[in-house]
């Protein structure tokens, strides 16, 4: 039997962790796949997809330091695991974990990249070979390297692993979006990483889902934290990116043709949006009398204060009125005395 040709492909992810039974819950919830031990080591769970199998769950190993976040790590195929680990080195790269035997697995290394980015390679015992077309869902579907030096970077593994430039996508502020593959198979992207974002370059794995929006609302009510809210990307397809509630870094991905199921329920919204008028327009109706109601409030009101003051000045004028017939009478009464008192001198 032929082998499977394995270099340059992203053949297995991993993600080390300090949280399994949360992991597991939340990866379950947020992608749809189903988690059961590995027979060889029950310490170990694996990730199901529909297609079968396509990543690992385990504990952070007690021997690393305790400041070593939960992270996602990338294993990328080659048939000569310590041919390809003396060429990292001889490209700048170091080793973290020697070359070494994994039973049932297959054997594997542990490398950094020149600018500071782990990643694993493996020479897998049972790999299957790579479907046409788009992956399927619960697959890993992109992988994205942030970096400090993206031509160097991709030089680097070019050289390891074959791999080819497709595209340069000019992002203007932030730089050259470098989109790499082989065989005219896109694999993913590298970009120089912002100065604003904290930590050493790294790599994130996408994950195909069927609705990216959907994903990105599951993992934020499960406690995770948003870091790029759902987008669209070019050529198709929707993205968001999360950290997930142990700190590892994680991104859905969602394709152009999946959200078709997304226009049939436009109906439902559009006859919710035409009837949204009539619910608006019962209140205008009836916010008329509302608005007459203080009208009349202020009409009443001014009426009473009217009548008040018409009051006021009724009674101010009879007492004016009564105030001049007692200054009249008591002024008429003063000269009639005058009058009187010449009449007595005289006699």
């Amino acid at each position: 039997m032929e082998a499977v040709d394995v270099r340059g492909k992203f053949v297995w992810h991993q993600l080390m962790t300090r949280d399994v039974p949360g992991a597991k819950d939340f990866y379950s919830r947020l992608v749809g796949w189903k988690t059961m031990p590995w027979p060889l080591d029950p310490a170990y769970t694996v990730c199901h997809a529909d297609a079968g199998p396509v990543a690992g769950i385990m504990e952070i190993p007690s021997d690393l330091p305790s400041e070593v976040p939960s992270h996602w790590l990338q294993y990328i195929g080659t048939r000569d695991v310590d041919s390809t680990a003396q060429a990292a080195v001889r490209g700048g790269g170091s080793i973290v974990k020697a070359p070494g035997d994994m039973q049932g697995a297959g054997r594997y290394a542990v490398l950094k990249d020149p600018q500071g980015a782990i990643f694993a390679i493996i020479d897998p015992e049972n790999a299957k070979p790579e479907g046409a077309g788009a992956p399927p869902l619960g697959a890993f579907s992109w992988h994205e390297l942030a970096t400090s030096d993206n031509e160097a970077a991709f030089a680097f593994y070019s050289g390891l692993f074959g791999w080819d430039a497709l595209e340069r996508m000019d992002m203007g502020p932030l730089g050259v979006y470098l989109i790499f593959g082989e065989k005219g198979v896109q694999r993913g992207g590298i970009y120089i990483k912002p100065a604003e974002n904290p930590g050493p370059p790294s790599w994130l794995p996408y994950v195909h889902v069927p609705n990216a929006d959907e994903g990105y609302a599951v993992a934020l009510s499960k406690g995770a934290k948003g870091t790029v809210p759902p987008m669209d990307v070019p050529k198709g397809g929707r993205i968001a990116n999360v950290i997930d509630p142990a700190g590892a870094a994680f991104a859905v991905h969602s394709m152009g043709a999946v959200p078709k199921k997304t226009p049939a329920a436009k109906p439902k919204a559009a006859a919710k949006a035409k009837a949204a008028p009539k619910a608006k327009a019962a209140p205008k109706a009836k916010a008329k009398p509302k608005k007459a109601a203080p009208a009349k409030k202020k009409s009443s009101a001014r009426k009473k204060v009217a009548k008040q003051v018409a009051k006021a000045k009724k009674g101010l004028k009879k007492i004016v009125k009564s105030a001049l017939k007692k200054y009249r009478a008591a002024k008429k009464k003063s000269a009639s005395r005058k009058k009187a008192r010449p009449a007595r001198r005289k006699k």
